[in-house]
């Protein structure tokens, strides 16, 4: 009951938080207000923090109001009419981001955030990268799903050096030919805090000793770990782990030379200071600062040593052996050799370093090194130029990057559920064996929410750009209300006739996808209304929208006794003149689409084309080649074995939705036919879906349940199929039933019933194909027993170079396979 009352509050808040964007994002940009947020509200912190001290010494600047995002914890900036706060993800927050001309931002503002066109949006970022980021962590798309969408919705981005232009920005977050932007290689404006006079220095050691560090002359050794924990909400174990290791290395220098100080991660760092933990700096002073003054660093994994460069002094990397797994898991830019420091396993190895740095003239040479190439513009006027650039236009004087305009031609494609069905198969087939040297890749779809949908998107081949859509629409009750009146009553161009409805829809693409623009748009799932009317509100492309199947049949098919698809696919139907190709999965499928829907709809039959779905061979070969028991979770049941040793029995297969089109009622029906005859017979149906119990009750029925057998779903199937001797399909219709050609390349015989697009699914005489009646199929199963059924013949390479040409011309609108 409690979880039920949790869901219905849920549903309200974020449809009252849509509302309220939708009316946010309506009211005027004010052009001379700038929001600054660090980390989600931790602090006045990082680059943010920087830019803001400069813009309010600029006089020229001076009539700029200022706006920082604290959270609970988090120090309230300096007390100025000019300066306010709003805490982060309260209605004055999405106010402020909605309505503030300049955006600050040293890390990701949240799903709900849409970049209007007036407004100026610069990501500083927090760091040059040692640990790999983006697309080089693993499943890094989902990881960085919010990120990437930042990134390409900012006008600036902030880099501290060549490498971090090329290395996380173009290629590990894979922003080359998608952001359009300027990146600024100006340096870290973070880091001018640390190019100290000799009093600001002693400044600094006195701020830290009113902080209550008791420094007593001493030189400052700063610890400064990046988070390797499992979750930020529980840190305690490692946070006491890195006190202990500050108290070993402590008592290892002595209390006469050395203070050991603790810089934890940012985000724990108040943690730390609610549990009562001491000797250790909070978020309240600058990180900068304590580097400014500090002597030596000593860090891990975090990028704190690139800003710590810019100081001259020694670096001593501590990675005692528990942290190998983490590094291997995530991974790192760098080998432990090339670090400009020792690199120690303990903290007799890290005191040691520490205590000989000065004498260290190879280590010596080697930061200078690093310095120059990692930190070519930090002087110690960094935010300066930023400045000139973002706020006062000054472009010409300093160094900006603009990503080279790609020569491939760009893709979107919305690939639908993600779910696993020949639909998702299809699209990650078609993402492997597409030629990426002359294609720029992107991909869309909902945000994975459960396992089936993560392990198929961990599939997508790593050369593709994702795009994950988290949240919903920020749209008033009344446009969204609207919205669903008009798919449910026909009203087709109701979300470009109105002036509320179009701003809706294009702030939605700008949410997902910022200022990126693409050649050419797909909708391969071709199914959801909302997809294929947010895919027509990007900028100018050409746009096609995939036809899986008999469109019109699929709209009346019966799921659980209801037409559960009419009112969706109809307000699909309403899209379909808006887009410039049709592309269904056959040339006889495009033939049917044509005639069934041409003339109704008013759209020009040479709009409806063709390309075949395309198949990879090797997964499905080597899926077939895994253990035929264990492919069927536990418990298993008794045919299993009998299917895997090769009995005296012959085996029928088949493999698909348990639904209406699939008719395996009709196979279970023949087969009984075939089996009273032959009883050394079985059936296996593979699937899932909403006839399961239909098709059971059918089987017992017949009294065949010692024959026929359903099993799913199967993570893998291709292990049963591969196993069985004959595979069978009795479909009412099809698009292009891509089981077919499975089964082929695992060399089954096929029978298969006469569906309308039977013809494009295999080569000529690859199956035998029968009339659609029980009587029929049996037929052709008696002709399988009787050996008149041979293997299939599939040029499998040919086939797929042909697919790819289909496609690329469906969509380039250069031609296509035309009815």
């Amino acid at each position: 009951m409690r979880g039920r009352v949790r869901r219905i509050l849920a549903f309200f808040w974020h449809a009252w938080m849509a509302h309220a964007q939708a009316v946010l994002l309506r009211m005027p940009v004010r052009s001379n207000t700038v929001l600054y947020e660090s980390f989600a509200g931790n602090g006045q912190l990082c680059n943010p923090e920087a830019l803001f001290r400069e813009l309010m010494r600029s006089s020229d600047l001076a009539h700029l109001r200022h706006i920082w995002v604290v959270n609970g914890h988090a120090r309230t900036p300096q007390k100025s009419p000019r300066v306010r706060t709003v805490r982060y993800r309260s209605l004055g927050y999405f106010r402020a981001l909605a309505t503030s001309g300049y955006l600050v931002n040293n890390a990701t503002f949240p799903p709900e955030f849409v970049k209007r066109p007036e407004q100026i949006y610069l990501n500083t970022w927090h760091g040059t990268p040692l640990k790999r980021m983006g697309y080089d962590m693993p499943n890094g798309a989902a990881e960085s799903a919010n990120t990437l969408r930042n990134f390409v919705s900012a006008d600036y981005l902030l880099s501290q050096s060549p490498f971090m232009t090329k290395q996380m920005y173009e290629l590990g977050y894979k922003l080359g030919g998608a952001f359009g932007g300027t990146v600024i290689e100006a340096g870290y404006p973070r880091v001018d805090r640390q190019f100290m006079t000799a009093d600001e220095r002693s400044a600094a050691r006195e701020l830290l000793e009113r902080a209550g560090m008791d420094l007593r002359g001493r030189k400052i050794v700063l610890y400064a770990p990046t988070w390797t924990g499992p979750s930020f909400s529980a840190p305690e174990k490692n946070l006491l782990q890195l006190m202990r290791t500050v108290d070993e290395l402590q008592a290892k220098l002595g209390d006469t030379e050395y203070v050991v100080l603790l810089k934890p991660h940012q985000i724990i760092g108040q943690g730390i200071v609610e549990r009562g933990f001491t000797r250790l700096l909070s978020n309240d002073i600058p990180t900068n600062t304590v580097l400014g003054c500090t002597d030596v660093l000593i860090t891990d994994f975090s990028s704190i040593f690139f800003d710590f460069l810019a100081s001259d002094r020694p670096i001593v990397f501590y990675r005692p052996q528990e942290t190998d797994a983490y590094l291997d898991q995530r991974g790192a830019y760098f080998a432990a050799e090339e670090l400009p420091g020792a690199v120690s396993t303990s903290v007799e190895q890290v005191a040691t370093a520490i205590v000989g740095a000065d004498s260290d003239l190879a280590g010596q040479r080697r930061r200078a090194e690093w310095k120059q190439r990692f930190l070519p513009g930090d002087d110690g006027h960094a935010a300066g130029r930023v400045i000139d650039t973002v706020f006062r236009g000054i472009v010409d004087a300093h160094k900006s990057v603009a990503f080279e305009r790609d020569s491939r031609t760009s893709l979107l494609l919305h690939l639908g559920s993600m779910n696993t069905n020949g639909i998702t198969s299809s699209a990650l087939n078609l993402l492997r064996a597409i030629d990426h040297r002359a294609f720029d890749v992107s991909v869309v779809f909902n945000r994975p929410s459960n396992a089936q949908q993560r392990d198929n998107q961990r599939k997508i081949d790593p050369r593709v750009r994702q795009f994950h859509r988290a949240g919903g629409m920020n749209g008033t009750l009344f446009d969204r209300l609207y919205r669903r009146f008009a798919e449910i009553s026909g009203r087709d161009v109701v979300h470009t006739e109105s002036t509320s409805q179009r701003r809706m829809w294009d702030n939605e693409w700008r949410r997902c996808f910022g200022a990126t623009t693409f050649d050419r748009v797909i909708d391969f799932d071709g199914y959801g209304p909302f997809w294929a009317t947010m895919l027509l509100h990007g900028p100018d492309a050409r746009r096609s929208i995939w036809m899986h199947n008999q469109m019109d049949r699929e709209r009346h098919r019966l799921i659980r006794g209801r037409e559960r698809l009419k009112r969706s696919l109809g307000a699909v139907f309403g899209r379909y003149r808006e887009f410039d190709a049709l592309v269904s999965v056959s040339p006889s499928l495009a033939r049917l689409n044509q005639l069934t829907l041409a003339e109704r709809l008013g759209i020009e039959p040479e709009r409806f084309v063709s390309a075949r779905n395309v198949i990879d061979p090797l997964p499905i070969v080597e899926a077939a080649q895994h253990s035929v028991v264990e492919s069927v979770g536990d418990p298993r049941p008794k045919w299993l074995s009998d299917l895997a040793h090769g009995t005296e029995t012959t085996w029928f297969v088949t493999l698909g939705r348990f639904s209406t089109e699939k008719n395996q009622s009709r196979l279970i029906r023949a087969f009984a036919t075939v089996h009273s005859e032959s009883p050394a017979t079985r059936l296996l149906l593979i699937g899932y879906g909403p006839l399961r119990v239909a098709l059971e009750r059918l089987i017992d029925e017949l009294g065949i349940t010692d024959s026929a057998y359903l099993v799913g779903p199967l993570e893998n199937p291709f292990p049963l199929l591969g196993a069985a001797d004959c595979f069978v399909l009795s479909s009412d219709y099809e698009g292009q039933p891509m089981v077919l050609m499975e089964a082929a390349l695992l060399g089954l015989p096929i029978v298969t019933v006469a569906f309308s697009t039977v013809a494009d699914a295999l080569p000529v005489g690859s199956a035998l194909i029968v009339d659609q009646t029980d009587d029929a199929l049996a037929e052709g199963m008696r002709a399988f027993l009787s050996g008149a059924v041979g293997r299939p013949h599939v040029d499998v390479e040919e086939y797929a170079r042909e697919a790819i040409l289909e496609f690329d011309v469906a969509t380039s609108g250069t031609g296509g396979r035309l009815p």
